[in-house]
């Protein structure tokens, strides 16, 4: 068994050993699952420490019949891209149990199911980013829809209810056009002799194009949808609205990542004529959710609104830099998801205590947290300078990556997209003001600042913020190998300069 099978399987053997925990020992199950998600997040690192990023193609490969009848296997194994967001999550998910101590408190079920949900979602999660079968990853893909509806509708507030079906279906409608192109290409692969769901055996086939058309809408609009790229974003503001701060880290800080990260794994590889021929659209599309969601962002009133938004407009600039197709906007791309992570996490954190205390999510009741309560205030602003890519933090190099690989292909795409920097400076700096400076409003003035476990919690945010924006070279180091292969095997490769220019 690899090390990469030994880290999905420890969340869900934690998951089984907190279920047997008594339910009326709260602080017990929240203690253990914390100890257990360290655990996790320690056997990741040393999976990194492992990795040896010279070499190209997937390691920490196992393969296991599954269902032998259709040649389905249990089968993984990570390359750079996979590493990068498998250590995003594990090391999310502890800090989501720290700064959410309470999160689980006052839901419609135990503290207890809480936490055994969010075990489970990680072994999801960490089993979807290594999944190297294509039915395997479709399966882990769906069942993640499972846990994510019973946080949001279990524990979130307002209507939570309307939330979470609303995520269920659009994920489900998805998933179907999803699986009806995974039987698409099983049956192609059976025709040319294989018969297998492997992702590097189906990268193989030659399939024609209007049929590769066809799979490669079934896989990227279910990925769109997840991601979320407009139009599909629509599920996305008020599931972030109703569920609490660490679920709604991990909706989108790592499961929106799966959207991504999907659109280079499948469509990419497995299609790469079609993925040129739906390039245009695609870029279009990428700009048009990096201004809309800024437009938005700029008008909300909700805080966790706004986050939601600006997310939109985030995952923007990665489907622009993937679909720019050149090394620097795949590599900064894939580096961007790791920052949003981290910079989306550092966001719905600090404004969930912001919430917590204040006990509205409406901006205008915030004001002169900065005197009241300046240590949140200055994690608060950290945040907000990340999302806006301020030089010197880490979302600024992912973020002039995908720029810079976009420009050379795309100028005016690239162009636009620089037009979401502007507005991004005014929806960030629009709320600090607000919230943070000024007079201290009414009902403000007893509110309490970070306690012990909070500046625990948001510290090695802020420290991977500032570290990887002055150092991203180790994580870059990771990716570019994958990237690489990733465009050998999409035909691509970058625009040769012309002597002079």
């Amino acid at each position: 068994m690899s090390i990469l099978t030994t880290l999905e399987l420890l969340p869900l053997i934690g998951a089984f050993i907190v279920g047997f925990l008594p339910n009326s020992n709260a602080k017990l199950i929240k203690q253990v699952s914390i100890a257990i998600s360290l655990l996790v997040a320690a056997v990741s690192i040393l999976m990194a420490v492992r990795f040896n990023s010279g070499t190209p193609g997937f390691q920490f490969i196992e393969s296991r019949s599954w269902i032998p009848s259709f040649n389905i296997n249990y089968a993984v194994g990570v390359d750079g891209i996979a590493l990068v967001l498998i250590l995003l999550t594990t090391i999310l998910v502890p800090i989501v149990f720290l700064a959410g101590w309470n999160e689980s408190e006052g839901g419609r079920w135990s503290v207890k199911t809480f936490y055994v949900l969010l075990l489970v979602l990680e072994t999801m999660m960490i089993g979807v980013f290594a999944a190297t079968d294509v039915f395997l990853f479709y399966v882990i893909f769906e069942a993640m829809l499972i846990p994510v509806y019973f946080l949001i509708g279990g524990y979130g507030v307002g209507e939570r209810a309307a939330a979470a079906i609303k995520f269920l279906l659009y994920s489900l409608f998805g998933g179907l056009l999803m699986l009806a192109a995974v039987i698409g290409i099983y049956i192609i692969s059976t025709n040319q002799g294989g018969g297998t769901f492997d992702v590097t055996e189906l990268s193989k086939l030659t399939i024609d194009h209007p049929t590769q058309n066809w799979l490669f809408l079934g896989f990227f609009i279910a990925f769109a949808i997840k991601a979320p790229l407009w139009p599909f974003h629509t599920w996305l503001p008020s599931a972030a609205k109703s569920a609490t701060a660490g679920t709604s880290t991990l909706l989108l800080g790592v499961l929106d990542k799966v959207g991504t990260y999907g659109m280079i794994r499948f469509c990419m590889t497995l299609f790469p004529d079609a993925t040129k021929t739906f390039t245009p659209v695609i870029i279009t599309l990428s700009v048009i959710s990096i201004l809309y969601g800024a437009f938005l962002a700029i008008g909300q009133k909700d805080i966790n609104s706004l986050i939601a938004f600006t997310s939109i407009s985030h995952f923007g600039f990665i489907t622009l830099g993937i679909f720019a197709m050149t090394s620097q906007g795949l590599t900064g791309a894939t580096f961007y998801m790791v920052n949003h992570g981290f910079s989306t996490a550092a966001l719905f954190l600090t404004a969930g205590w912001m919430v917590h205390r204040r006990k509205s999510a409406q901006i205008s009741d915030f004001g002169g947290l900065q005197r009241v309560t300046p240590v949140l205030a200055w994690s608060f602003f950290i945040a907000g300078m990340s999302a806006l890519a301020l030089p010197g933090l880490s979302s600024f190099v992912s973020e002039f990556l995908v720029l810079v690989g976009s420009f050379t292909k795309y100028p005016v795409a690239a162009i636009f997209g620089t037009l979401g920097i502007v507005l991004a400076a005014l929806y960030v700096l629009i709320v600090v003001q607000r919230s943070l400076h000024g007079e201290v409003k009414p009902g403000n003035e007893s509110l309490t600042d970070l306690n012990l476990r909070e500046k625990i919690a948001i510290a090695p945010v802020i420290v991977v913020l500032v570290v990887a924006g002055f150092f991203p070279k180790p994580i870059i180091n990771l990716i570019n190998p994958a990237t690489a292969t990733v465009m050998a095997h999409a035909g691509v490769s970058d625009p040769i300069a012309k002597a002079g220019k």
